[in-house]
């Protein structure tokens, strides 16, 4: 896992070096839920990181980067609460189409398969300890998940983006049960370098 890290973020660096890469930071809020568990509620989160945006031609365009989001889901009833917050690294892979709606404005479409590494997380149980979710002594969810992304956004003079973007996973971080997946949903803005 570690070699397949280092040679995204090399391959990230080594297309650094052609012109039309262009770099950019995003942070945005996020709900996020498991699919197939019943009476569960989105959580919203976060999500924070680095992309990236390899122009092949003035319209379509390679876009990927290093997201740490924040996902899980929540029950609640009366006073009882019960959140399940995983942290992931998201490594999206995404093919971008672009054409302009206004002089200094691009609506951008893309979508592709994203794969995401479990970092950390928590359940939070009212008046109860914190299990850990990746942990064997916790909870031993699976670290890895992949799935299909998919977005709309805007670019503002070449410069500042806004975005919205959904996640649905194909691997269910559980064993057993009905085998529910993440399903996320997130509105950004960005910063181009």
């Amino acid at each position: 896992m570690k070699k397949f890290l280092m040679t995204a973020v090399l391959g990230m660096f080594a297309l650094a070096g052609f012109s039309q890469v262009k770099w950019d930071a995003k942070f945005g809020m996020n709900f996020s839920n498991m699919t197939k568990i019943d009476e569960s509620k989105a959580l919203p989160g976060f999500t924070l990181g680095v992309g990236m945006d390899y122009g092949f031609n003035e319209n379509w365009s390679l876009q990927s980067g290093l997201m740490i989001s924040s996902k899980g889901f929540k029950f609640k009833e009366g006073d009882w609460k019960d959140k399940y917050r995983p942290i992931y690294l998201d490594i999206p892979i995404l093919a971008a189409y672009k054409f302009n709606i206004s002089d200094n404005t691009k609506f951008v479409i893309n979508a592709g398969p994203y794969l995401a590494i479990g970092l950390g997380g928590k359940n939070k149980e009212t008046d109860e300890e914190d299990i850990k979710l990746f942990d064997k002594d916790g909870y031993d969810w699976k670290r890895f998940d992949l799935g299909i992304q998919y977005g709309i956004g805007l670019e503002l003079s070449d410069r500042y983006l806004i975005n919205l973007t959904g996640q649905n996973g194909f691997i269910s971080p559980v064993d057993g049960g009905d085998d529910p997946k993440n399903m996320t949903f997130s509105i950004g803005v960005g910063y181009r370098f």
